[in-house]
């Protein structure tokens, strides 16, 4: 009898390996994934196969569904205002432009005001200050909140800004802040503000999907400021961590129609987190001192395309000059590498800033796998020196920029939700160029010798690492 069950297990087992295989060849979004998963799970399905429920699966489809009702609200929401979005929708722009909306979902809106914030400092005194500021709501989000110095002085900002009687939304990825302690949430729950996790695995259905986090970081206030880019809040992001030592990152402030994009992003991942729909304001509030051009591309594992891939991609294919990138985790697909290797051979300046520092061993290995490709087309590197860089930066000619949340991994492109201000706009990509510029100066360039020469043990560990990238 205990020889048939366990008979009876094994090939349970092996055949939920078989079927799990199929459904990662029918779905998976990269074909290194794919063979990655269907190997696993053929030869291996006592490990692989709770591994793929949890880690593999590629669509966050509660969310899906959780969209579509969205869709069909907001959409009505927002149809009793839209003939007052129309004084701020420029003319009809160039493919580029209408490409990113398209990505988008949502429109190029002028009126706006955008403005750089560079490094910790700047930082959190532009967040805390509009905070005070905040009259009516604060929606605010992170990927990493810490329970440090500077968690508790954003505590005490959203306490007292409650006390004030502005209601205030609190969403913070499960993951991200796992080590957020449950003094913290009661506290803020006791003063009045709306707290809820960002929980992908919400109900019994979607249980096994832990892979999907949302790694938004945005601060709306009263529908007319808004905050997105690199920095989670935690001191090691003032430059505080004694391996990290001084943190490179950047922020952007907008003012203007382009926050409801913002707004609209959080509205939605709210929506999912909690089931609730919150009462905004929806009126445009243009900026009055500025009239640039922004659109907001929220990303993540519900699109029905890749959005954030293809936008680095549409990106790099749009760059005529120059096309400049930082990131952290730099594990970009096939089809952003071979943008980057063909962009540098038809004559653009091609840059691509990174830590010289690892924060993740196994992205920071399997950089080197494909760099000498990389350096060989022209595309030039360069490590940052002075402590870790994390801002996301991108730099299209001097006619546009953007700063958010995206890196350029798998894990940006297909398991996280993001967000992104694209800003058109000359002078923003001016300030932007001044920007990386100085960057640049506290950097080294990689050589190719460097890379080439290194011993084939390191070879062979980085093309291992960079073939784990696709379920990393």
């Amino acid at each position: 009898m205990t020889s048939w069950l366990i008979g009876l297990a094994i090939f349970l087992t092996y055949l939920l390996g078989f079927v799990s295989a199929v459904l990662a060849l029918m779905s998976s979004r990269t074909s290194q994934g794919a063979i990655a998963w269907i190997i696993s799970l053929i030869t291996m399905p006592y490990v692989a196969v709770p591994a793929y429920w949890i880690f593999g699966r590629p669509r966050f489809y509660g969310y899906v569904s959780a969209r579509g009702e969205r869709d069909t609200v907001l959409r009505r929401l927002l149809e009793r205002y839209r003939d007052r979005f129309d004084p701020y929708l420029p003319e009809p722009g160039d493919a580029d432009i209408r490409a990113v909306e398209q990505l988008a979902m949502m429109p190029l809106t002028r009126g706006n005001r955008a403005e750089l914030l560079i490094d910790g400092e700047d930082t959190f005194d532009s967040l805390f200050a509009g905070i005070e500021a905040a009259e009516e709501y604060v929606l605010i989000q992170f990927f990493i909140v810490r329970d440090d110095a500077l968690g508790i002085e954003l505590k005490h900002r959203l306490q007292r800004a409650a006390e004030r009687d502005v209601r205030i939304y609190f969403l913070y990825d499960e993951i991200g802040s796992r080590g957020l302690g449950d003094r913290f949430l009661r506290d803020l729950a006791e003063a009045g503000v709306e707290v809820s996790a960002f929980r992908s695995s919400r109900g019994f259905k979607h249980r096994f999907q832990l892979n999907f986090r949302n790694h938004r970081k945005v601060l709306v206030v009263d529908g007319r400021e808004g905050w997105l880019g690199g920095f989670n809040v935690g001191t090691e992001y003032l430059g505080q961590h004694p391996r990290h030592g001084h943190w490179r990152d950047t922020h952007l402030k907008l003012t203007g129609p382009s926050v409801l994009g913002l707004q609209e992003a959080f509205w939605e991942d709210w929506h999912w987190a909690t089931g609730e729909m919150i009462t905004l304001t929806w009126t445009p509030r243009p900026s009055g001192d500025a009239d640039q051009n922004v659109v907001i591309v929220p990303s993540g594992p519900a699109d029905y395309q890749e959005t954030a891939s293809l936008l680095v991609q549409h990106a790099i294919h749009s760059a005529h000059e120059r096309f400049w990138v930082t990131s952290p985790y730099f594990v970009p697909d096939q089809g952003v590498q071979d943008a980057l290797r063909l962009a540098a051979m038809r004559g653009v300046d091609v840059r691509i800033m990174m830590p010289e520092r690892p924060d993740h061993l196994l992205v920071f290995l399997s950089a080197f796998s494909f760099l000498p490709d990389m350096l060989r087309a022209g595309v030039r590197v360069y490590r940052y020196q002075p402590g870790f860089l994390h801002q996301k930066v991108m730099l299209i000619d001097d006619a546009a920029a953007s700063v958010g949340t995206v890196n350029l991994d798998n894990r940006s492109f297909r398991l996280n939700f993001e967000i992104t201000a694209v800003v058109p706009d000359r002078q923003f990509a001016a300030e932007v160029r001044l920007m990386l510029e100085h960057d640049f100066t506290n950097c080294r360039r990689v050589a190719l010798e460097e890379l080439t020469r290194r011993p084939l043990w390191r070879k062979l560990l980085s093309r291992a690492a960079y073939l784990l990238s696709p379920i990393q």
